[in-house]
């Protein structure tokens, strides 16, 4: 959500009334989320003017770490360079550490190729923002679940009831320091992310959603007491039921 609003931030920076923006002091501090919104909270530092050059060798945009050379163009101003550097400074302060980690495993190798285009600058802000709304809506619609074997017939479902709190296991990432709570597509991804756990025995689907629509899971390592929730449906594996009456 961070990278998918920075990224749309700098699409309209990019392509603003004023000519393309770059922000000149790029640093976490100077963003906040507002409403799921990111925003920048200080404009003092940016800037429409593109480097000058009379030729090619005079546009090389400089990092600690990495170089790129860039063409000059007719007009005698480095082509893109405003929006080269806002890109790839949010590849270094954003990208790198928010994009690997916590993405269904199906996804995780689109937001690899986003990562490395952006590091390369491979990719401009046009191509960065449609690569993301893709993987985006892979996510929304749940296309990346398919071709999956089908587990939720190893689950016993029990409407009108719920586990009891404090019976949950830790997992990473979870939503909940307290508990196991991962957002889900579907009750048959939860049932593959149970099975996957060797400490989960149930798992409830939530009536909460994320920003994106997709419902909160719980996962318990129990399921031996339950209560009454009229709300609820609570999934208990076969094999942990086996021998215990319902």
């Amino acid at each position: 959500q961070i990278c998918l609003s920075l990224v749309k931030l700098l699409f309209y920076l990019a392509h603003s009334p004023l000519g393309s923006i770059v922000l000149l002091d790029f640093q976490p501090r100077q963003f906040v989320m507002v409403d799921g919104n990111l925003k920048v909270t200080d404009m003092d530092d940016a800037s429409t003017e593109e480097l000058s050059c009379k030729e090619d060798n005079d546009c090389t945009l400089d990092f600690p770490t990495k170089s790129f050379p860039l063409k000059c163009s007719v007009v005698g101003k480095c082509e893109g360079i405003n929006e080269k550097k806002n890109l790839f400074n949010a590849y270094r302060y954003f990208f790198t550490y928010l994009l690997p980690h916590s993405a269904p495993p199906a996804l995780r190798p689109l937001l690899s190729d986003i990562l490395n285009a952006t590091g390369d600058l491979r990719y401009g802000i046009n191509e960065t923002l449609k690569a993301f709304e893709k993987v985006l809506h892979l996510y929304k619609s749940g296309l990346y679940l398919q071709k999956r074997p089908l587990l939720l017939k190893d689950y016993i479902s029990l409407k009108g009831f719920r586990t009891v709190e404090g019976e949950a296991h830790k997992c990473w990432p979870s939503y909940s320091h307290l508990g196991c709570l991962l957002s889900v597509h579907s009750a048959e991804e939860a049932a593959a992310i149970c099975d996957s756990q060797l400490q989960c025995q149930s798992f409830i689907v939530t009536q909460h959603r994320t920003w994106t629509g997709r419902p909160l899971a719980s996962f318990q390592s129990s399921w031996t007491d339950l209560i009454p929730d009229t709300n609820a449906v609570v999934y208990i594996k076969r094999s942990a039921s086996s021998g215990e009456r319902l």
